[in-house]
């Protein structure tokens, strides 16, 4: 589908202020990291944007999220690097820890050229997100506090009815609603289907900072148990972030049944030692607790007709691989510049977006799933922990953190749209 170049001009709420603009209609699930930075690149090469999220507002805190080697790069064109390390952790380093903890090994943030265990960019996940909205909420429209109820794709487009009762037709859809993507559950089919439990749960929340804690995260694992529990700073200096990891081969807990999740931590996490206990202290007056398993989404396809998918409802690479926001930041970049490439049409925009993305995507899978490995619990059944150490392991590394082209679009919209459009006339950097 090209877009008609005498296609009416709409106007759409953006913030304080109103905007005429010209170009497809299109609707993004999730306003987290994947669903704003898609909004900056769709809005650049000029779409009208509406990013759609069920909060009634921008979640804050969150893990500490990281940025390494061509999703930097990504976050540089968009012109966002001041902005972002302005709001990161200021993370020094990473000890590892014995019960008593006595460091075992450290991990600086210099290590590997900025792209090691601590990258060069680490910010909490509702950090980056702000800087995202603050960046996209004059030229997007934002509705919080709703959601996709039906949807209907043809040939020319996609009527959406919204659960608040509002009715509107998008020329394309694009799900980044993460793990228990509903979008992608409507489009592609039941979450099982896609959905790979890597045997391990987390949880994280933020405490008061009276720890000591100053610009190192701390990791305590207890090898035998397949637990592990874990400090880092943020950028308030006043509080932390805690973290949990273990092992659990029948997560059942409803992943939206809050108090039922920590009743479990509170279970799981008995004797683990170290300053746990301290840490399970402020549980029950936590702002931002989280738990969920640790999971992979794997699919065939990531599109369906006008509707496609992005981040982790595409291609969850789980939080043991430490690339969910690298994929997610990369994936709008070529998913945006694909489909402005392809003029806007849906079949050749996503096969060309899935085909640059498929081994980038596969690659951090695969350290997701090493990673998890090396926190399973030692048995006769259990697989050989990986060796780190080969050849192997270095190309792997590498094309996970570099190993997709990022084509220079900017030019797209002049090729992608006739003399005179608006696209031609209003996305242009």
């Amino acid at each position: 589908m090209s877009v008609d170049d005498s296609k009416q001009e709409h106007t759409i709420r953006t913030g304080e202020q109103r905007m005429r603009v010209g170009g497809p209609r299109v609707l993004v699930t999730g306003a987290s990291i994947a669903g704003p930075a898609l909004a900056h690149w769709l809005r650049r090469w000029g779409a009208e944007v509406t990013v759609v999220e069920r909060a009634p507002e921008l979640r804050p805190g969150g893990q500490a999220v990281d940025a390494r080697g061509v999703a930097r790069e990504v976050i540089g064109r968009m012109g966002l690097e001041a902005a972002v390390r302005a709001a990161c952790t200021d993370t020094a380093g990473a000890h590892i820890v014995d019960a008593d903890g006595r460091v075992l090994e450290t991990f600086g943030v210099e290590d590997d050229g900025g792209d090691g265990f601590i990258a060069d960019i680490e910010i909490l996940r509702g950090d980056l997100s702000q800087v995202l909205y603050d960046d996209t909420r004059d030229g997007v429209e934002y509705v919080f506090g709703d959601r996709i109820a039906e949807l209907a794709q043809d040939a020319d487009g996609v009527d959406v009815v919204f659960a608040g009762g509002d009715r509107r037709r998008f020329d394309l859809v694009v799900g980044a609603d993460g793990l228990h993507s509903p979008l992608r559950a409507m489009v592609f089919g039941p979450h099982e289907r896609f959905l790979r439990h890597l045997g391990h749960v987390l949880a994280f929340y933020s405490v008061p900072n009276e720890f000591g804690l100053d610009r190192w995260l701390l990791e305590y694992q207890d090898q035998e148990s397949g637990r592990s529990a874990l400090l880092r700073p943020i950028q308030d200096a006043t509080r932390a972030m805690a973290m949990f990891y273990f092992a659990s081969a029948d997560f059942d807990v409803d992943y939206r049944d809050v108090a039922a999740q920590k009743v479990l931590l509170r279970e799981r996490m008995a004797g683990l030692g170290w300053l746990t206990p301290d840490i399970l202290a402020h549980l029950d007056d936590t702002p931002d607790f989280y738990l969920d398993q640790v999971a992979q989404v794997v699919m065939d396809r990531w599109s369906s007709g006008r509707v496609g998918l992005l981040g982790d409802a595409a291609f969850s690479s789980s939080p043991m691989s430490g690339q969910g926001t690298g994929l997610a930041l990369v994936g709008a970049y070529v998913l945006a510049g694909e489909l402005a490439a392809a003029g806007w049409d849906p079949d050749a925009g996503f096969a060309r977006y899935e085909a640059r993305m498929r081994s980038f995507v596969e690659a951090n899978q695969e350290i997701g799933r090493l990673n998890a490995r090396t926190r399973d619990v030692p048995g006769p059944d259990a697989e050989p922990r990986p060796d780190f150490t080969g050849e192997w392991f270095t190309e792997l590394v590498g094309r996970a953190i570099n190993g997709v082209e990022l084509p220079d679009y900017a030019g797209v919209p002049d090729s992608a749209a006739p003399a005179g459009s608006p696209i031609a006339s209003s996305a242009r950097p």
